[in-house]
């Protein structure tokens, strides 16, 4: 089993950058595929950016392709999201989640079995 804890959100403007931060529990982690969700209000909870286990596959969604860069590091138990040239429409919580049913992240929600509790991104324009 995997707790996550994210970490790293906040306000900032238009154009700035964040780097979002979660850190796993779990002897394991490094069997997990992990990805990064966003829902913002009155929508639903969409696919950001994936890695597999080794952190040698990524995966992004076309709306953040060229300025979200997603990053593991399996010792320490911590996946990262580094968010460059944010904009309104980046504003969500953003949740990690893990999988292990498969090596490589898939976008599909209903295939992580374990979430953390979210942290606010808010870009202001």
């Amino acid at each position: 089993q995997v707790q996550l804890v994210e970490s790293g959100g906040g306000l900032v403007q238009a154009g700035g950058s964040l780097r979002l931060s979660c850190a796993a529990s779990g002897r394991t982690f490094g069997r997990y595929a992990m990805g990064w969700f966003r829902q913002a209000p009155g929508k639903v909870r969409d696919f950001v950016a994936g890695i597999s286990w080794s952190g040698g596959v990524t995966t992004y969604a076309d709306s953040v392709k060229g300025r979200f860069t997603i990053s593991r590091d399996n010792a320490k138990n911590m996946i990262y999201l580094q968010m460059n040239s944010l904009n309104s429409e980046d504003t969500a919580v953003y949740y990690c989640a893990a999988t292990n049913r498969y090596q490589h992240a898939v976008l599909d929600k209903i295939y992580y079995d374990y979430w953390g509790q979210g942290t606010q991104v808010t870009v202001s324009s």
